[in-house]
């Protein structure tokens, strides 16, 4: 491997990044705007974990102690035909009209189940001792920061990477490249330190200017998740070194780019915890890298793991990393 000849790549391919100031500038606002719009949606104490519609005047009738009822939203509806649709469709989890002794809940709804068990006092047992516990509240912005981070660095390694390859393979710029001395090797490691670095400082520049004015959790070392990014990012261009290892159209690579970037981002656990979800599918987002990143993240910022705890996060990550990076050097192609 001759550095000169990577170095020149790697130098170009900055060049040719940093002058793309579209890019540039959709890295760094998507996830602070993302982050941004969960803080100030998020603010205050928290979302109710109920909502349920009032017909009428809520001071009437005799559930007025139900009405009290701590962490459910309750909202105030002007007409009976307006409001049953919204608990048909799951918008309100129970309606009650307490001048008229009636409640509506689906069926189907859990929480329209659990609201009537409180509402009728039902199941209440006294044979339990109460027990609590303290600490500081975890916002949903601070839980779901890590998430959004990891998905911009996501987005960012497999397009940079993959897309732009197809696009220069596409252009004839690697036909060019072949009749030059520089290798496979070369050329790929180049393509993947620059990015690299690129993706590393555009997220750490993000998190640095989120946390200015959010105020994230950070129980855990700064170096260790700055280690779990590092691994996750080299996992996550190496997938994309697949793509673009042999693909010649700029719409394959996209359709391919987004067959595989959108299911990690849903299950993944990026926007809801995948605690609850079907076993089949908790085993199968065991094999998208951005869970573990994700998770990794998430113990380091809220639950001040170290990398020991994290180890099999950082186990998984660099043999996803090394299998993805021997597949795509295999595969890959000049034409």
């Amino acid at each position: 491997m001759n550095f000169n000849r990577f170095w020149a790549v790697f130098v170009c391919r900055n060049r040719e990044f940093l002058r793309d100031r579209s890019t540039l500038t959709w890295n760094l606002l998507f996830p602070i705007s993302l982050i941004a719009g969960f803080a100030v949606a998020f603010s205050g104490p928290g979302l109710a974990l109920y909502k349920v519609g009032v017909l009428g005047d809520a001071a009437s009738g005799g559930e007025s102690a139900f009405l009290k009822t701590r962490h459910v939203q309750f909202i105030p509806v002007a007409a009976l035909p307006a409001a049953l649709p919204k608990v048909e469709r799951h918008q309100l989890d129970m309606l009650v009209d307490p001048a008229g002794r009636r409640y509506w809940i689906n069926d189907e709804s859990p929480k329209g189940y659990m609201l009537e068990q409180v509402l009728r006092g039902a199941g209440a047992r006294t044979d339990f001792d109460k027990q609590t516990v303290s600490g500081r509240v975890i916002r949903y912005v601070d839980w779901i920061a890590p998430g959004i981070l990891a998905m911009n660095m996501m987005f960012s390694c497999l397009f940079g990477v993959g897309y732009v390859i197809v696009r220069y393979r596409k252009s004839g710029m690697l036909k060019r490249l072949k009749a030059t001395p520089l290798t496979p090797l070369e050329f790929l490691s180049a393509q993947v330190v620059s990015r690299l670095w690129l993706i590393l400082a555009t997220t750490a520049l993000v998190f640095a200017g989120t946390d200015g004015f959010i105020g994230f959790p950070m129980h855990g070392s700064y170096l260790d998740l700055f280690i779990v990014f590092l691994v996750g990012a080299i996992s996550l261009i190496s997938l994309g070194l697949i793509v673009a290892a042999r693909t010649t159209s700029e719409e394959v690579a996209a359709g391919l780019l987004n067959a595989l970037s959108w299911p990690m981002t849903f299950l993944s656990g990026v926007w809801f915890s995948l605690e609850g979800v079907h076993p089949v599918l908790q085993q199968c987002a065991q094999l998208a890298p951005l869970t573990h990143i994700i998770d990794a993240a998430r113990a380091i910022m809220i639950d001040g793991a170290g990398l020991a705890a994290i180890s099999g996060h950082l186990l998984a990550l660099t043999v996803m990393s090394v299998g993805f990076m021997a597949v795509g050097a295999w595969l890959f192609r000049w034409e």
